[in-house]
């Protein structure tokens, strides 16, 4: 098998200078770690997906404002440092923060990148724009493009934050999803499986209020968490608790 058709292969090629630092997404997030005793992180759908990806990270501080005006100068974008590079302008106008990416990144070919806004980071005022891009292919580069939800109200991004994220997706797997509704009924184990649920989370939610019960100790089901179905039985299929991604290697040829 080549290199070109090794589906795990995802590679940045650098478009002369450096561009961004690349990093696996942590699963770690600021607002989370502020939930009363990081609850937030109970939640293994969100944790799992914190870490999705690769997030590109901010090359230098800088303030950008939404004045209003639909041409690309009414975003304005103050640089921490004047005399540094600006990493992002208002290119399109229309209320969009434009990030270059001086990277050009290749897949296999039935591998594409979904462009994102980091998972799970909240910015106020303006929201990431996604992009999905196929990078089996093109040789063209792309932007990480952010639509202000607001005007006249300053939106920061930090030296280091994470300006976007990257996901290699299948689209010959969605596009073969044969998506259809049923009845539970249809199914009787699983709708036995889920009764089972309901039932289980009823009680031990009301068990919450009894002060010295096994439940107030646990202070929360963990059987998504640890793959058991509501019976105590494992996983019927593959189980995660967290993801590990290889980090990008950097090789002269």
């Amino acid at each position: 098998m080549s290199d070109a058709d090794d589906i795990t292969r995802l590679t940045a090629f650098s478009l002369g200078a450096d561009g961004p630092a690349i990093r696996p997404a942590p699963v770690e997030r600021a607002w989370m770690d502020a939930t009363p005793q990081g609850f937030a992180y109970r939640c293994l759908p969100l944790a799992i997906a914190n870490a999705w990806g690769w997030e590109l990270l901010n090359p230098a501080g800088f303030t950008a404002v939404w004045t209003g005006d639909e041409a690309p100068a009414g975003v304005v974008v103050t640089p921490d440092d004047p005399a540094a590079a600006v990493p992002a302008v208002g290119h399109f106008g229309s209320g969009i923060l434009t990030f270059h990416v001086p990277w050009l990144f290749r897949t296999a070919p039935e591998v594409a990148l979904m462009v994102q806004g980091p998972v799970n980071r909240p910015k106020d005022a303006i929201a990431g724009l996604q992009g999905l891009v196929e990078t089996g292919w093109s040789p063209f580069g792309f932007t990480m493009n952010w639509r202000f939800t607001r005007t006249d109200t300053p939106v920061r991004f930090e030296a280091g934050e994470p300006f976007a994220a990257i996901v290699p997706v299948l689209p010959a797997l969605v596009e073969a999803m044969r998506p259809e509704i049923r009845p539970i009924a249809s199914e009787p184990e699983t709708e036995r499986a889920h009764a089972a649920f309901v039932a289980g989370r009823s009680a031990f939610i009301e068990a919450l209020g009894d002060e010295g019960s096994l439940e107030r100790r646990a202070g929360w089901q963990k059987d998504y968490f640890r793959g058991r179905t509501p019976d105590g039985n494992a996983a019927g299929g593959p189980h995660r608790t967290k993801l590990k991604l290889a980090p990008f290697i950097r090789r002269d040829g």
